[in-house]
């Protein structure tokens, strides 16, 4: 049975098999999260939606909690060529959002 996209995203960040952009980790900064908050996120949140439209490949924008269990966290990302997973941007979810 094959995987879910969400458990080989999930795996990818569990084996450290993934990337950040320079502008995810800007945001991260910025939103004053970590990487763990990120991994978290990722490892217990769900996929939200599928953006199509990018030729480099589909991305993934997952929904998910920080590490504290409070704050909400996106991050989007996708798989590159080689199989890891980029994490293009990352952002605290507000009510806005």
């Amino acid at each position: 049975m094959p995987r879910s996209r969400i458990e080989r995203i999930r795996e990818k960040i569990r084996l450290r098999e993934y990337d950040m952009t320079d502008h995810a980790m800007e945001e991260i900064a910025e939103d004053r999260l970590d990487v763990i908050d990120v991994e978290q996120a990722i490892l217990t949140g769900h996929i939200s939606r599928l953006e199509k439209d990018d030729p480099r490949g589909t991305k993934h924008v997952i929904e998910g909690v920080a590490a504290d269990g409070i704050t909400p966290v996106g991050v989007v990302g996708r798989f590159t060529g080689g199989e890891r997973y980029l994490i293009i941007t990352v952002y605290e979810i507000s009510n806005g959002e």
